[in-house]
């Protein structure tokens, strides 16, 4: 059987050392390959290319072509070489007069079934069936070109990315396993027998009316131009590419860059890549159109005050008048009045500088990143459980997993390329449970129902990650010789009398947590029995004010039944932005340097002071909460804010604009006018992942490289806007390449030792630590010991959230990402990604509406303590009575506008997924919807006035 999205360079399974062997010969060579090798891909490994058109790397033997017969002796008839085994002392011979008749022959009849239009087909030049035809020496064809295909049928263009044209099908069933195998949605079918088959998107339905999730796996895999990327349709096949890292989410996906001139045409997943392993979702694949929108601004901007039209200016004028600013206000104010907070799309080496420049150049400590609203208490966990910040495991390894423990997370939504992979292992007899309040898509689908959904109510996590570990310590389903070996036995003890108190029995915790407590032991029982159980979480668990509670008792899950340090088990956060990981790891936080290291402690500090020449501050400086906060008050008055939207993001919306109104100095640097951007005084243009070199490092710690395929837009990249507004600062940078960056990075970070630009082009990507240990990286963490020495079970108290339903609001809102739309939809809502998602909605429960007299479609008013807004109803039996659900991907949606300044005890990560709400019908927008819109309105006027719009 082939590895999931296998990168091989052809056909069957490759030779591994421990495997049983099998020699053959093969056209007169002969070759040792492993046992249930097909003969196609021992010829491969020979150097030997077998004619076909059914098979390709990534996808099951399926001999339905009948194109790569081959000749072997002792057996009868001309087997398909895709799906026949070799065995010991097998002669096979690939080419002879009869088998290229036959090849010929099968080829004429598919060509006879074929549209005669490669002159104006599209994907002339780059066309397997082409190909082949040329390969097997097709030279005419007898039978003329009016076959069952013959422009027959009408094209679907449904889909706003590809054109299914059954013309041009051959029913090789390439798209179908594609769909079943890759991705596991099941969408394609072949429908009808003989002659009359054909590829159907669910019930004979278009592409866009099927369950089709626009992964785009059936495109890549279609060897004709049945299914082609529009993009190729307008301009043509590509003429050059480049290998990059995806910009979306924490996955993490390696894209080649196909371009003609300068224009991107087509993202193709990379086979090689190690996250993605040649799979793709709908954003990465063809969700790219943003970085060349109309939209975009590509000259700097500045204005004296808010109020004021903006004024287009050079780079230069806009640094010194940055830097002038800055400087005015430290002058007045003190140096801690500014500070930056960096953005987990940009690249681990802007990253680093942003920091660099706010410890070296504003001489203080206030740098965050947005990690501090989304996985900040993963950090603190994790690193006060196992001794390190970051996740366990590669993506690779749940294909060895048993048991699944999905925790607040949407997979299929929110990490799309690694949920497939996920499904495939599921699909394969590996067990699922669940613990969400929404009943996500993994619960029941195609294929897949989860053995265990534990609809825990928003806000008791700790509760019923507690009642679990009690169930396995009461039924002594404990690894003892793990434990005994591994973690910290004083702190074991303490936490073992904590853990057996009676209110964290199922029971006990049954009326806060709102799960059948059989339901929870039953999960216990098979996470603690069920073989290699890996947990896997998200937002969910940590945007609460336990998160950090949290993700401490996760950690102590794997450490009490042993899943940990070996492939198949493990804690595993997915995050959520593309370089949520890297921002981290580049030294953001206020507390840390890079490489997660204490801003107090001497010797560190005395290494970063000795490599830049200054002095550090010993102290930790603000969180983005307190820099908000001082802002209100006054104190604090200058923020460079890079490629974050926190007048999007960050909750209680009132809150944030009131404190972005009060900065004297709010630089924006992104790729958009933003919603920051209307506070802002000076707009510097990003550049987009496209035009940029560098590194993402994604949610298995891995690194890989970012390379720029067309020039930035506005002329610098972002690390070279940086490095001049540090060298205006007085601080002196002169980097002339990110790979020097990097190299500084090395330098000063110890898990980072051994990366380099050399080193990440060789091996294509790095899970750090890379150092002298692990020259080539650590995929497994935690193998022999934990990296704090012993494990920590850490008391896990549960403490109620303050955000609770009462009389006055009733409900409890909760919030999530949707599968087409990317965060605060910056990027996605400026591609046809908006055909799925033009606004955001508020799920909820049959049983509520009918309660408050709501129908599907209705206005409803939401309103929290902390504002209200207003969304259209979906009815939905996904939530569970008492919860209702929205997502946030649209400015004017508000959604942030009723979240709470609620946040985590330990790192201020607030509690966006518990927000008590009442709702209502309504008729019209929200007073802050209505003079949302007028503000835009007024900055577009704006804008017009610097000629801008």
């Amino acid at each position: 059987m082939l590895q999931f999205y296998q990168p091989q360079p052809d056909f069957g399974t490759p030779l591994r050392e421990s495997e049983q062997t099998v020699s053959l010969t093969i056209d007169g060579v002969e070759v040792t390959v492993a046992e249930g090798t097909s003969v196609m891909r021992a010829a491969a490994d020979a150097g030997v290319k077998i004619p076909r058109l059914c098979a390709t790397d990534s996808l099951e033997p399926f001999g339905s072509c009948r194109i790569c017969l081959v000749e072997i002796e002792g057996m009868r008839g001309k087997p398909a070489s895709c799906t026949t085994p070799v065995a010991e002392g097998m002669v096979v011979n690939t080419q002879s007069d009869q088998l290229a008749k036959v090849r010929r022959g099968v080829m004429e009849l598919y060509i006879s079934d074929h549209p005669l239009d490669c002159l104006t087909c599209p994907v002339n030049g780059d066309c397997e069936l082409q190909d082949t035809a040329g390969e097997v020496g097709l030279r005419e064809v007898r039978y003329g070109f009016e076959g069952a295909n013959h422009l027959s049928a009408d094209k679907d263009t449904s889909n706003p990315y590809f054109t299914f044209d059954a013309s041009k099908c051959i029913v090789c069933s390439r798209c179908v396993r594609a769909c079943e195998e890759t991705q596991g949605t099941f969408a394609l079918t072949i429908d009808g027998r003989g002659f009359d088959s054909k590829v159907s998107a669910g019930q004979d339905e278009l592409f866009m009316d099927s369950d089709c999730v626009s992964c785009g796996a059936c495109v890549d895999a279609c060897p004709t131009a049945t299914l082609t990327e529009n993009s190729i349709i307008d301009a043509g096949v590509p003429e050059h590419s480049a290998i990059t890292t995806c910009a979306y989410c924490g996955v993490g996906c390696s894209f080649k860059a196909e371009l003609r001139g300068n224009t991107v045409v087509r993202m193709t997943p990379n086979k090689d890549g190690h996250a993605n392993e040649g799979h793709s979702c709908v954003k990465g694949r063809f969700a790219f159109g943003y970085a060349t929108h109309k939209d975009r601004i590509s000259e700097p901007m500045v204005r004296d005050s808010i109020d004021q039209p903006w004024r287009t200016v050079s780079w230069e004028e806009a640094i010194a008048f940055t830097a002038a600013r800055f400087r005015g206000i430290q002058e007045q104010h003190g140096r801690n009045s500014v500070g930056a907070i960096t953005s987990s799309r940009c690249t681990n080496e802007e990253v680093y500088l942003v920091q660099k420049l706010v410890r070296a150049g504003f001489g203080n400590n206030n740098v965050d990143t947005c990690a501090r609203v989304c996985h900040s208490p993963t950090g603190y966990g994790l690193k006060t459980t196992l001794g390190e910040s970051a996740g366990t495991q590669t993506f690779a390894s749940v294909a060895k997993a048993d048991v699944v423990l999905i925790m607040g997370a949407n997979p299929t939504d929110a990490h799309p390329v690694f949920a497939s992979r996920m499904k495939r292992r599921l699909r394969e007899g590996a067990r699922l449970i669940v613990i969400d309040p929404r009943q996500i898509e993994l619960v029941d689908t195609a294929h897949i129902r989860a053995d265990y959904h534990l609809p825990v109510n928003p806000g008791t996590n700790v509760a019923i990650l507690n009642a679990l570990a009690y169930t396995i310590v009461e039924e002594g389903l404990q690894d003892s010789d793990f434990i005994a070996d591994r973690c910290e036995e004083p702190a074991f003890a303490e936490w073992l009398a904590f853990i057996q108190e009676p209110q964290h029995s199922p029971e006990a915790s049954a009326e806060f947590t709102g799960v059948d407590p059989e339901l929870v032991r039953g999960a216990a029982r098979l996470y603690a029995t069920g073989g290699n159980s890996a947990i896997y979480y998200g937002l969910g668990v940590t945007e609460h004010s336990q998160g950090s509670t949290s993700v401490m008792a996760i950690a102590n899950l794997a450490m009490l039944t042993g899943n940990l340090g070996r492939e198949g088990v493990g804690v595993n956060p997915l995050r959520g932005q593309n370089n949520v990981q890297g921002s981290c790891d580049m030294g953001s936080f206020p507390h840390e340097l890079p490489g997660y290291r204490h801003i107090s402690d001497a010797a560190t500090r005395s290494l970063f002071e000795s490599h830049w020449g200054v002095s550090l501050d010993p102290d930790p400086g603000m969180r983005i909460p307190n820099m908000f906060n001082a802002a209100v008050a006054g104190e604090f008055r200058g923020l460079y804010c890079q490629g974050e939207d926190v007048a999007q993001s960050d909750p209680n919306t009132h809150h944030i604009e009131a404190a972005l109104s009060a900065l004297d100095c709010l630089v924006v640097q992104d790729i958009f006018l933003n919603e920051t951007a209307k506070f802002a005084h000076v707009f510097l243009p990003g550049s987009s992942f496209l035009e940029k070199n560098g590194t993402f490092t994604n949610a298995e710690r891995r690194i890989s490289r970012v390379r720029k395929v067309m020039p930035a837009q506005a002329g610098m990249e972002d690390w070279e806007v940086t490095q001049a507004l540090a060298n205006a600062m007085g601080c002196p940078m002169t980097y002339s390449h990110p790979s020097e960056i990097m190299d500084e990075i090395a330098a000063l970070t110890p898990t980072f030792a051994g990366v380099s630009y050399e080193r990440l082009d060789e091996q294509g990507s790095v899970q750090w630590p890379c150092n002298t240990e692990s020259p080539t990286g650590t995929p497994i963490m935690h193998v022999d010991s934990f990296v704090r020495g012993k494990g920590y079970f850490g008391i896990t108290e549960f403490v109620p959230t303050e955000e609770r339903a009462n009389r006055r609001f009733p409900l409890l809102l909760t919030t999530g990402r949707i599968l087409s739309q990317y965060n605060v939809g910056a990027q996605t809502r400026r591609t046809a990604n908006t055909v799925w998602h033009e606004e955001d909605v508020l799920e909820i429960h049959p049983h509520d509406a009918e309660q408050y007299g709501i129908s599907e479609q209705d206005w409803v008013g939401i309103s929290s303590r902390a504002g209200d807004t207003v969304l259209r109803a979906a009815i939905s039996e996904r939530v569970k009575p008492g919860v209702v659900y929205t997502t946030f991907h649209h400015p004017v949606s508000g959604a942030n506008v009723v979240t709470t300044d609620n946040s985590d005890w330990a790192t201020n990560c607030p509690e966006y997924k518990v927000t008590a709400v009442h709702v209502e019908k309504v008729a019209e927008p929200s007073q802050w919807q209505r003079r949302h819109r007028e503000v835009h309105r007024l900055q577009t006027s704006l804008l017009a006035e610097a000629g801008r719009e």
